[in-house]
């Protein structure tokens, strides 16, 4: 048969204190009884405390289950900050090899850009030291009786890249020589010096002239296909598509025919005479 369990407070037992009593009873009278009623009575009132301010074991257990989840809890962030900060160190990682990489690129661009600049400042400079031996040499004695010397070495300047003095021969030979079989085309090559330059509103100028004065010319075919490609360069590409259509359907089957198609056609436009 099970005992019945004796509830304990504070390390007292209740039949301890029961005992206690009986004994203080027995062996106390008067004044001596009235001393251990106090004492037993204080010892109720600290009994009573005990078991207010004592936890119960399920109190015990709900604070044991309240710790452990707040240490997991917080394990389980300790966990997720090492995993974010992992991840942050592999960004950080991919992020300073894609910088090492632009530097490096852009070391290589630099060095590139600079050479490029080297390059040009060399041709500028040959370019300039060309032109001031243009202007500084003065231009060999031509015999103004012979036409086609006059027309020569201008021509012969034009091949070289000599364009200033060649428009300056071209000029003169047609001053000189204003109704010879090769003034058209004198005309015609200080056009193409102009382009040659890069001055294509000029070049255009001088195309109408031979356009104007040398309605017969065989120069016209080339001087319409320039005329067009100087307008596109321009960036007027209406009046260049015009002048295109013109070469190839007024002068169809020429070499100037066949150029200006093979344009329009890489501009995307057909052709219908």
């Amino acid at each position: 048969m099970q005992m019945p369990r004796t509830r304990r407070f504070g390390g007292w037992s209740q039949a301890g204190i029961a005992f206690l009593a009986m004994s203080a009873l027995a062996c106390s009278s008067g004044t001596e009884l009235t001393r251990v009623n106090s004492q037993l009575t204080d010892i109720q009132v600290e009994l009573l405390k005990l078991q207010k301010s004592s936890p119960t074991k399920d109190g015990v257990a709900a604070i044991e289950t309240s710790v452990g989840t707040s240490v997991q809890t917080l394990l389980q962030s300790n966990a997720d900050l090492r995993l974010e900060l992992r991840q942050l160190v592999s960004k950080v990682d991919r992020l300073e090899g894609k910088l090492e990489s632009t530097n490096f690129r852009l070391t290589q661009l630099s060095q590139q850009i600079a050479a490029a600049n080297q390059e040009l400042q060399a041709v500028r400079s040959a370019t300039e030291a060309a032109q001031e031996r243009a202007s500084a040499t003065p231009a060999a004695p031509l015999n103004p009786t012979d036409p086609r010397e006059v027309y020569d070495t201008a021509y012969n300047d034009y091949l070289q890249g000599n364009y200033d003095l060649a428009i300056l021969a071209f000029r003169r030979y047609i001053e000189a020589f204003p109704a010879t079989d090769l003034t058209d085309n004198a005309t015609y090559w200080i056009g193409e010096c102009f382009y040659s330059q890069g001055k294509f509103r000029k070049a255009i100028e001088q195309f109408d002239e031979v356009l104007a004065s040398f309605s017969d010319s065989d120069r016209i075919p080339s001087t319409l296909l320039k005329k067009g490609y100087a307008y596109l360069e321009l960036g007027q590409r209406g009046p260049g598509i015009v002048q295109l259509q013109s070469v190839s359907c007024e002068h169809a089957g020429t070499d100037e025919a066949h150029l200006a198609l093979q344009r329009l056609a890489q501009m995307g436009i057909d052709v219908d005479c």
